[in-house]
């Protein structure tokens, strides 16, 4: 038996029947990625399975540097081949980690490989990959269809012209929405010279001088705007740590001019203004029906000597803690429900010890104002918690917390074409925990209820949530 087969992740029959009858063949509807539109757009081939595989995968980077690989062959400039055997020698080394699985489920279902990839088989493993990359089933739409994608949702700056999102919404020859998500980071810039340069191009692209905080909620507007035109439904955010703090009347108008003049602000009057603009971008997504995505809790770019060499999003982040999270979290979501203008909202929680917190907070704030169930939901388990002990941790907070049933699911969070394969990781796992609450005795094995409940986590749910 090859070493991916239909019980693979699942220890129990009532799962792997679940897995192999409703979960395996469901659609995916990815709407949180890093993916590159002008990459879908433009479909060229890749020329070696190193620049398709290992390219922008800080995941297999880390790993890595930890099997002490020199950097020359992660992000430098050793051959693709070279590259490709040193990551054959890491694999060696990641039993007990998630990347084992991913390797072997993507071997296995893009390229047809069942043999486990090791420092003696990687030679002729990446042969039989290259023999392939020339076909039409390797380019970046191929791979997209192959994997059976609806929805792509990739990330993009509000300054971003959105043109190869367009391009793709106009052809018809690509059925797979890419539609773009909405990622103000630069609004929320500390150092008042590079938000002030945000502001200038802000302004300069939507014609709209911006002195006042009024001007600037006007533009940032018609960005919006633009953007829900161009097909976007959702926004995201990726705070350091989740703070409030209302502002008095007046405050963050007087704040903002003092930081738009180059001023910079204490640590307490940014958090301020942050509050203020971030329930300023909720109003303008609350009124068009948009879901906020808030990932929250990573520390990012630790080591600044790698930093200057190789860049940001390069494998040097880590998990954040916080105080007062609850009261925080809690306020900021009662000053936009006290308003009216709650969005769906989705927190992804990167300290999985804040578990029972977020997902006790989020049971605080639902209601059936937005027309559908849960609408402020638990995200999936994210970045460092997307493997097996972080999703069934965030899988079984949320049914002791919520309604497990009402859960909308995974997402990639990904920068490759290739890993489509989380999803299926994923649906194995959730048939697994499910499927062992049968077999337990835990839940009856009602086949209409469970077979509705998978079907609603893998796909259903998030379809009518985002109303694509």
């Amino acid at each position: 038996m090859s070493f991916i087969n239909d019980s693979f992740m699942i220890n129990n029959t009532p799962g792997v029947k679940l897995y192999c009858d409703i979960a395996r063949t469901l659609p995916i509807i990815d709407f949180h990625c890093h993916l590159d539109a002008k990459e879908i757009y433009e479909n060229k081939t890749f020329d070696h399975i190193t620049r398709l595989w290992l390219a922008g995968d800080h995941y297999k980077w880390r790993a890595m540097r930890a099997n002490g690989i020199s950097e020359d062959f992660i992000t430098g400039d050793a051959s693709a081949e070279d590259k490709f055997r040193a990551w054959a020698e890491t694999v060696e080394a990641c039993f007990g980690n998630p990347l084992y699985h991913w390797t072997h489920l993507e071997l296995k279902f893009y390229f047809g490989i069942d043999e486990t990839l090791n420092r003696n088989n990687w030679r002729e493993i990446m042969t039989r990959c290259n023999r392939q990359l020339s076909g039409a089933d390797f380019t970046p739409r191929g791979l997209i269809s192959r994997s059976n994608v609806e929805v792509i949702c990739t990330t993009d700056s509000p300054l971003d012209s959105l043109e190869y999102h367009r391009l793709l919404r106009d052809d018809d020859s690509f059925p797979v929405k890419v539609l773009p998500t909405f990622r103000p980071d630069d609004v929320f810039e500390n150092d008042p010279q590079r938000f002030g340069q945000f502001i200038e191009k802000l302004s300069a692209m939507t014609g709209q001088a911006i002195v006042s905080l009024t001007d600037f909620s006007q533009a940032i507007e018609q960005r919006i705007d633009w953007f829900h035109d161009s097909g976007c439904r959702i926004s995201d955010h990726g705070p350091l740590a989740i703070g409030f703090r209302d502002a008095a009347p007046g405050e963050a108008e007087r704040l903002f001019a003092r930081k738009r003049a180059g001023e910079a602000l204490s640590s307490t009057e940014q958090e301020v203004l942050t509050s203020a603009l971030f329930l300023m971008l909720a109003r303008h997504y609350k009124a068009r029906k948009w879901a906020m995505q808030i990932h929250f809790g990573a520390i990012r770019n630790n080591n600044s000597r790698m930093l200057q060499a190789v860049g940001i999003n390069s494998g040097f982040d880590s998990i954040n803690d916080q105080t007062d999270l609850a009261a925080n979290l809690n306020q900021f979501l009662d000053a936009l429900a006290k308003r009216n203008e709650l969005p769906k909202t989705i927190l992804y929680n990167l300290n999985a010890s804040y578990n029972d917190v977020v997902a006790s907070t989020i049971a605080n704030f639902q209601s059936a104002e937005e027309g559908v169930k849960s609408p402020i939901q638990f995200g999936s388990g994210w970045w460092f918690n997307d493997t097996r002990r972080g999703m069934e941790n965030q899988l079984n907070t949320l049914a002791d917390q919520g309604l497990l049933m009402n859960f909308i699911g995974m997402l990639t969070d990904s920068r490759s074409l290739i890993s489509y394969t989380r999803h299926d990781y994923f649906r194995r796992i959730l048939c697994n925990l499910i499927g062992g609450w049968v077999a337990h005795g835990e839940i009856p094995d009602d086949r209409e209820i469970l077979t509705r409940m998978i079907k609603n986590i893998c796909h259903d749910n998030a379809s009518h949530y985002f109303n694509f």
